[in-house]
């Protein structure tokens, strides 16, 4: 588990990698104009280049590793009623 503090004070915790393919995740990474973004969905694959996560829409997010901070397993969506 890797752990990285940025200024603020706030702790990002990376507990997902390249082994977790079909786990559901949430996932923190470094916007290209600054700031943070979120992407939830299943890990299809994770190298040391680049993270593909399938969103809930079926389209794939793909980020570059080095620009992911923070990413946790997340149980299955709630079912729909």
């Amino acid at each position: 588990m890797e752990s990285d503090r940025p200024p603020g004070g706030a702790r990002f915790t990376r507990d997902v990698g390249p082994g977790d393919a079909g786990v559901r995740v949430s996932l923190r990474r470094v916007l290209p104009e600054g700031g943070y973004g979120d992407v939830l969905g299943v890990v299809v694959s994770w190298d040391d280049t680049t993270v593909r996560v399938e969103k809930r829409d079926g389209s794939v997010v793909e980020v570059a590793s080095a620009d992911v901070v923070a990413a946790k397993r997340v149980p299955p969506p709630p079912a729909r009623r």
